[in-house]
């Protein structure tokens, strides 16, 4: 009798159990179980039209989620089923993948890891062009001369699409929000479009030696830049699974948290763990976003002839102390709201200019705190400058937001005047990434009821070529520029023109 094509080819490719005492091949080692089964070794590579290929089913791969698997929740040796899009554990006999393809019928799997194919139950390895695809997704390589096109208007112009043809342009995607992580979405977008730290970690090729959140922040960033995705969204998942791990689950994904104290710990681990010490430029972290500030500080003595309403001045007679720090971003203030209001004052919104704020650094205002006055002025800047607005601020009873608007131009903002006065060539900064917050109307934070959002800067166009995209979790959008500064903007990241540094 005939065997069917199936059978027939499943005796081919099996081969006999090796003889006792034979030493063991390499490929019998690759998955567990594997002792005293023979397979094909990697290096015989089955070509043709019949390997079950027909079966692949893209809409159903989805590689942003955790590489372990679904039965023993091992990460060790494990690979993705092309048909269901499941994840088992290696590949022998008595593995869980061996055993799905069987039980399920289905029987091509990829390493997560090699992005290699193989045919289970048979255990013989596939080459075949249109698979190529699929390894791109699931581990995505850029060169420098693509890396470099990015934050062109060239980019722009061209969109990719995904598998529903529907048309997306890579970096400008939707994060999804698993359950209330929208306070890191935020902070990943605006990093990844930060181009030094996107261009490392698109081009970084990992030898092992880096932390899993640098291998997994990277591999978030080969994502949400690929230009051949199956879906036009990418989901977190993996990334944040390792954050809420290294920070012992300060940062979690169903509690909603604060933008401004996740970006703290991703700098400062980010930095630790690329192999950043306290020295200048000793990480790509450091050399993008470290600045130094100077800060002098003088006890406040009250003289009996003061009036009541005359603030306390610096005296230079009286010993003044001068510290230079580093810090990775600047924290400036909001003015108060004004307590008591009429009818009309209640619709209207206060408001006050980028510089106003910005003042607290020029190094002449002066501020009173527990019985000290300080006055700071920036001693350096960095290529990319992060401003956080302090909107909230807590007392013995609540945590008070302040609903000031504060108005800044997307262009041309020199930063000078905040710097010592040896410093005189223009530092003129252009806004790369504005992250605002939206809640309920009120004094109180609430942040049950809080959205928050990013505004990125799409290309280097001016004018009319100038686009920006506002992106809250899946929903990415084209903004108009005159409606970027009416949010409650809490974190800025400023470019520095570096023609104007050269000139």
């Amino acid at each position: 009798m005939d065997l069917p094509v199936e059978d027939e080819r499943l005796t081919k490719r099996i081969r006999l159990p090796r003889a006792s005492g034979s030493p063991p091949a390499s490929h019998d080692i690759e998955g567990p179980d594997t002792e005293g089964f023979g397979f094909v070794a990697d290096n015989d590579v089955a070509h043709g039209s019949d390997l079950y290929l027909d079966t692949v089913n893209r809409a159903t791969l989805d590689f942003d989620f955790e590489k372990v698997c679904s039965v023993s929740s091992s990460n060790i040796n494990v690979y993705g089923c092309l048909v269901c899009g499941k994840y088992f554990q290696g590949r022998g006999p008595h593995s869980y993948a061996y055993a799905h393809s069987i039980h399920d019928d289905h029987h091509v799997f990829i390493n997560l890891e090699t992005t290699k194919v193989y045919i289970l139950p048979d255990g013989y390895g596939v080459s075949d062009p249109s698979l190529e695809d699929i390894a791109f997704v699931l581990s995505p390589s850029f060169s420098p001369f693509g890396v470099a096109s990015l934050s062109t208007s060239a980019h722009m112009s061209k969109p990719s699409y995904d598998l529903s043809s529907k048309p997306y342009i890579p970096g400008y995607i939707g994060l999804n929000n698993i359950k209330r992580n929208d306070y890191m979405n935020v902070i990943i977008h605006s990093f990844l479009h930060v181009p030094p730290l996107r261009d490392f970690l698109l081009l970084s090729r990992l030898d092992g030696k880096q932390s899993e959140l640098v291998k997994r922040f990277a591999a978030l960033a080969k994502k949400l830049w690929n230009p051949r995705l199956f879906k036009s969204q990418v989901s977190p998942h993996e990334f944040l699974q390792e954050v809420g791990r290294a920070s012992g689950g300060k940062f979690r994904l169903e509690t909603q948290g604060d933008p401004v104290e996740f970006l703290r710990w991703l700098l400062n681990d980010l930095h630790r763990d690329l192999g950043g010490n306290k020295k200048k430029n000793s990480s790509i972290i450091f050399s993008t976003f470290q600045g130094q500030v100077r800060t002098e500080t003088q006890q406040v003595v009250v003289r009996p002839d003061a009036s009541e309403n005359q603030k306390p001045v610096f005296n230079i007679d009286r010993e003044i102390k001068a510290t230079t720090s580093p810090f990775l971003f600047l924290a400036v203030d909001l003015p108060p709201p004004p307590l008591f209001q009429d009818a009309v004052e209640k619709n209207i919104i206060p408001q006050v200019g980028i510089h106003a704020v910005l003042a607290k650094y020029d190094g002449v205002k002066t501020q009173e705190s527990r019985g000290q006055l300080r006055r700071f002025n920036c001693q350096q800047l960095p290529p990319y400058l992060i401003v956080h607005y302090k909107r909230f601020t807590k007392n013995n009873f609540v945590e008070e937001k302040n609903p000031t608007i504060v108005n800044f131009p997307l262009k041309a903002v020199d930063f000078r005047d905040y710097l010592s006065s040896a410093e005189q060539c223009p530092y003129i900064y252009d806004l790369l990434a504005n992250v605002v917050h939206e809640s309920v109307a009120g004094t109180t934070r609430d942040k049950e009821n809080t959205v928050w959002k990013v505004q990125l800067r799409a290309g280097n166009g001016t004018g009319e070529n100038e686009k920006w995209f506002q992106i809250q979790d899946l929903i990415v959008e084209e903004i108009r520029k005159e409606m970027i500064f009416l949010g409650e903007t809490v974190i800025q990241i400023w470019e520095r023109r570096q023609d104007i540094m050269r000139s």
